[in-house]
């Protein structure tokens, strides 16, 4: 059985070591208006590189859309 962590509610199996490989994954490149909470504790962008992941973590990733 894989290494799961939870991303905005949802299980998936940890294919990132980083937080900014995980937002790199889903195209995420830049951090403006992305905020990013790792166990209930938001990281900085300029920690994305150096914060690590492990399996149990639960990520919550939130970004504007567009809408009405």
């Amino acid at each position: 059985m894989s290494a799961l962590i939870r991303v905005n509610g949802k299980d998936e199996a940890l294919a990132a070591q980083t937080v900014a490989e995980l937002l790199s994954a889903r195209g995420i490149k830049r951090p403006k208006g992305v905020a990013v909470a790792l166990n209930g504790s938001v990281i900085p962008a300029g920690a994305w590189e150096k914060t690590g992941l492990a399996a149990g973590d639960k990520i919550e990733i939130v970004k504007p859309f567009g809408g009405g």
